[in-house]
């Protein structure tokens, strides 16, 4: 079944299954240990050293789940599995950074924020439906808000446009695959 267009129903069904169970447990794993994970202390840096870590994971992940994408046998579904971990990862680095930044330096926001107000706040940021009842106020919470707003843009578009890229070069390997095995029985 791997690497070949001719999958039964049956067994499309079961890795489409599969995707989709992969992808809830993802994200049910990621909020999680979202709210799971210690956020206590008092140092100030450790907001901005979680938002660079956070980013370079993310970014990471996105590299090698492109490559998986691209050497799939099912490459949208690969896509659909990358993206139900990718975005919600992101969105926690986000939602850690400002529950930090509200927490070490008050007032930072019009309100304080408990963990499911940054999540709340960085889903307002990311899907663009504007602020009314949390805002930043301080300027380094506008300076995070208005990174998270061009990382949005990144993620949408550049991201996006890479996962769907590899879709294309993981359905061409595998008509490509199938064609070569033709020409060879």
């Amino acid at each position: 079944m791997h690497g070949t267009t001719t999958a039964t129903p049956r067994e499309r069904r079961r890795v489409l299954w599969g995707c989709v169970l992969r992808s809830a447990a993802s994200v049910v794993l990621i909020t999680a240990l979202y709210y799971l994970a210690p956020l206590d202390g008092e140092i100030v840096l450790r907001t901005l050293v979680s938002l660079v870590l956070g980013l370079g994971l993310f970014c990471w992940l996105v590299v090698r789940q492109v490559n998986a994408v691209a050497r799939a046998p099912f490459p949208r579904l690969r896509a659909m599995e990358a993206l139900a971990t990718a975005v919600p990862l992101f969105l926690v680095i986000f939602s850690v950074t400002y529950f930090l930044l509200a927490k070490e330096v008050p007032g930072t926001f019009s309100e304080s924020l408990n963990r499911t107000d940054a999540l709340y706040f960085t889903v307002t940021v990311f899907a663009t439906v504007g602020f009314g009842d949390i805002v930043p106020v301080s300027e380094t919470g506008r300076v995070l808000t208005t990174l998270q707003m061009a990382a949005d843009l990144l993620l949408v578009g550049v991201i996006a446009k890479v996962l769907f890229g590899a879709v294309e070069i993981g359905i061409r390997r595998r008509v490509e695959g199938a064609a070569a095995r033709d020409d060879e029985a």
